[in-house]
């Protein structure tokens, strides 16, 4: 079973990999850096599970694309 998210981790997730899907990779800690640099998030919690997500979906649609 996988983790449950609240749905404002995943709008913002997929908000940011519409906007600014380039700059994000499978690498949490620069995903980290990332999304501090374009969001106005001070949570270090919300920060990390922000990127985590965004790592999880990038995973998800390279597997899709096989």
């Amino acid at each position: 079973m996988g983790n449950i998210r609240p749905n404002y981790i995943k709008s913002l997730a997929n908000q940011l990999l519409e906007e600014r899907g380039d700059a994000f990779s499978t690498d949490f800690a620069q995903n980290k850096e990332n999304v501090t640099k374009y969001t106005n998030i001070e949570s270090k919690v919300i920060r990390n599970r922000v990127a985590g997500y965004i790592v999880r979906a990038l995973r998800v649609q390279a597997t899709r694309r096989k």
